[in-house]
C-alpha cells in the first residue's frame, strides 16, 4: 500500500482492539465469514469452517481475539478491501488520483 502512496491511517488491532459495536458498523449488511481468519488457532480449534458461529458469536469472539479478524482491512468510506488484494490496492490508488 505504501509503494503506492495510498494515505491510509493505521490501527494495531491488538493493542487497540474493535470493539463489538465498531466491529457491528463495520461488518454493517456484508457476509461477517468474510472477516474471519481462516489461518487463526481458534477458527481451526472451533472448526469455524464446518460449523459458523452465526454473526454475534463472530462479532463477540474478533472483537475479543483480534488475530481472528482477516488484514489487513482497509477502509474508504463504505468501501472496505478485507485481506492483502493488490489489485484492488491499485484501483483504489488510481481512484484516489486528483
Amino acid at each position: 500500500m505504501l509503494d503506492l502512496k495510498l494515505h491510509f491511517d493505521s490501527r494495531d488491532l491488538d493493542k487497540q482492539p474493535l470493539s463489538e459495536s465498531e466491529l457491528d458498523k463495520l461488518i454493517g449488511t456484508r457476509d461477517y465469514k468474510n472477516f474471519l481468519n481462516t489461518r487463526n488457532d481458534l477458527y481451526r480449534e472451533r472448526n469455524m469452517a464446518e460449523k459458523s458461529p452465526t454473526r454475534p458469536e463472530a462479532i463477540k469472539l474478533m472483537s475479543e481475539t483480534p488475530n481472528l479478524i482477516r488484514r489487513p482491512l482497509l477502509v474508504r468510506g463504505s468501501q472496505i478491501i478485507i485481506g492483502f488484494d493488490e489489485a484492488a490496492y491499485r484501483i483504489l490508488a488510481l481512484r484516489s488520483k486528483p
